[in-house]
């Protein structure tokens, strides 16, 4: 399968490669979290020194402390010699360091998440293959298991420090891997070996059986498991999932990427977290909570800005006392004051009642208030001296009560821009976010993609008293393709919509919403120039007859097993487990019969 070339003149092609070969580093230090957007290439100082490109206040950090280059879509780290040296995923590095999407960066106690979407480089053969060969094969493989319905595993064999011999691994390899299976290197302490046609039960025996193997090669190894379409249908995804697993892992032991998320509850509250940059940001989250700081919390609408707040609260020592949220956006100016700081009775017209407001209903707990940029500056300025004062004044009063607690806000706009634009007030967001925490859009994070369809389509259907659906590979595919405009929220809506609306067993592209389909006509049409399908279940049209698919995908295996078996139909009928005679009838029917035969193998 797949669609046909796309003619760009060098213009295009350029602004083309700029759009998807998207990079930046999410950077966790102190109380606060930030992006830092690489460039398409060149260079990026990292460390403490004034003038460098991304500039660390950890003292643990040098003042030149590593290097990122960005050169021909290859994104590499070098640690520039400093005190402490530099990890990559646990690891400290003691040379160049290829960096792929999810890859996390420790300096002392502040942390990097790279995200990127970049192109590859064309592949460079089967034995050990070089990283940029590796992405290549595997977004060819995930191509061909979602178009044809079949299964897909990424395993990641970690050695840790310490070096290790390629040829002898390969050597204790060779009999666990089959024809179609490849190998190649990601770092100096890891390989990845792709796993095609292998179900997820599969795919763990497997790497067991090659951890198994390297033990008497390679003592500390360990490994970890990533599944198409479980974990997702994107290449990065399934690596950087498999990745993390086998960092996670034990020695001599096999972790599944699904057992790695963590899941976390607030009263009523659930959030699953997967994502290399989700999971650093909770832990910021975790130490922030600790202390008594006013935080403002940044991202997109849907993006899970309020449950990040409830965190920060029952995970801090007022967890007893009551959270009060008030959406800014939600109420009309003229309600704003009375609902933060209450009212007495007859202070206005319809004040039949006094009345609390929230901040001293928040007495001894915490306050968040979403959209806080849509306040008014009257509003700003009140709120401002009741949080510098720690005192609260009602409607039709001159009372003053004295309140104790802490500020957590929330906002979509960029506050700073709201302030030279004389729409908030300097003042109130110096008050405001003495931390800042930022939230990355569900689009990157694609690991967690699957993991919330599944959880959300799970809960929805057992809720309505139904049976549980499963995801196929084709819907799972156009879920993680998605951009997601609404994040989480939208996400969680379009689930409940298949949940109520499903009578199959799967859950295939047609069930999904609308929305999501028009999505993915346009992406065709905007990728092969031609019409979208019609409505209806489109990705379903899109796909030739079964049976076609399958018989090229018979003829591709058997040619592949022909090469490696230097055309000897014996040995490459073996390599594929088929009958020798089955194999024969077969490749004359595929019109292979000019590879060299032969029946013994030599």
């Amino acid at each position: 399968m797949g669609l046909p070339p796309i003619m760009l003149d060098d213009s295009t092609r350029s602004l083309t490669l700029q759009r998807r070969e998207r990079a930046h580093i999410l950077v966790v230090q102190g109380g606060s979290s930030s992006l830092f957007h690489l460039p398409w290439a060149g260079a990026v100082v990292i460390g403490r020194a004034p003038g460098v490109d991304v500039r660390l206040a950890s003292s643990a950090s040098s003042r030149q402390h590593a290097r990122i280059t960005v050169s021909d879509g290859d994104i590499e780290i070098v640690d520039l010699e400093s005190h402490n040296g530099t990890r990559v995923n646990g690891e400290r590095i003691t040379g160049p360091r290829v960096l792929t999407s999810g890859d996390v960066i420790a300096i002392g106690d502040t942390v990097l998440v790279l995200h990127s979407t970049r192109a590859v480089g064309p592949s460079a053969g089967r034995a050990l293959v070089p990283f940029a060969a590796l992405r290549q094969r595997l977004d060819e493989e995930v191509e061909r298991a979602v178009g044809y319905e079949r299964p897909l595993g990424v395993a990641t064999l970690s050695f840790g420090v310490g070096g290790w011999d390629a040829a002898r691994v390969r050597a204790a390899l060779e009999r666990q891997l089959r024809l179609i299976d490849v190998i190649g290197q990601v770092s100096d302490t890891q390989v990845v070996v792709l796993l095609p046609e292998l179900q997820k039960e599969a795919v763990v025996a497997s790497t067991e059986r090659m951890v198994l193997a390297l033990r008497a090669v390679v003592p500390s190894v360990k490994g970890g498991v990533a599944s198409l379409p479980g974990d997702g249908c994107r290449g990065d995804a399934l690596l950087g999932a498999s990745r993390t697993a086998a960092v996670l892992a034990e020695p001599g032991a096999v972790k599944d990427a699904a057992d790695c998320s963590r899941h976390f509850t607030f009263g009523d509250r659930a959030v699953w977290v997967a994502d290399p940059a989700m999971l650093q940001v909770y832990e910021l989250i975790a130490r922030l909570a600790k202390s008594d700081l006013s935080v403002l919390v940044g991202g997109e609408t849907g993006v899970g800005k309020e449950n990040a707040a409830y965190a920060i609260h029952h995970w801090s020592a007022r967890a007893e006392r009551p959270i009060v949220t008030l959406n800014c956006a939600a109420l009309p100016d003229t309600l704003v004051e009375s609902e933060l700081f209450g009212y007495e009775k007859g202070a206005f017209s319809g004040a039949a009642a006094t009345k609390p407001g929230l901040l001293e209903q928040a007495d001894g707990g915490t306050v968040f208030l979403d959209e806080v940029g849509e306040l008014t500056l009257v509003a700003q300025a009140k709120l401002l001296r009741a949080l510098e004062s720690k005192r609260v004044t009602r409607l039709g009063s001159v009372k003053e009560r004295a309140v104790d607690l802490r500020v957590v806000t929330a906002t979509n706009r960029k506050l700073e821009e709201e302030v030279k634009a004389g729409r908030f007030r300097q003042d109130l967001l110096f008050r405001l976010n003495a931390a800042t925490v930022l939230l990355p859009p569900l689009r990157e994070r694609p690991r967690e993609v699957a993991l919330l369809s599944r959880t959300f389509l799970d809960a929805a259907r057992e809720r309505a008293g139904q049976a549980p659906l499963s995801i196929s590979a084709a819907a799972m595919d156009l879920l993680t393709r998605y951009e997601w405009p609404g994040n989480v929220r939208e996400l969680k809506n379009a689930m409940e919509f298949a949940a109520a609306t499903v009578s199959d067993e799967v859950l295939e592209p047609g069930h999904l919403p609308s929305t999501l389909l028009g999505a993915a006509d346009e992406a065709l049409a905007g990728d092969d120039g031609q019409a979208p399908a019609p409505s209806g279940k489109t990705a379903e049209r899109r796909f030739r007859p079964i049976a076609d698919e399958l018989r090229d995908l018979e003829r591709r295996r058997m040619e592949e097993a022909l090469e490696a078996a230097g055309g000897v139909q014996k040995r490459a009928a073996e390599l594929i487990a088929m009958p020798l005679r089955t194999f024969a009838m077969k490749a004359k029917q595929h019109g292979l019969t000019g590879k060299r035969r032969g029946g013994d193998g030599a």
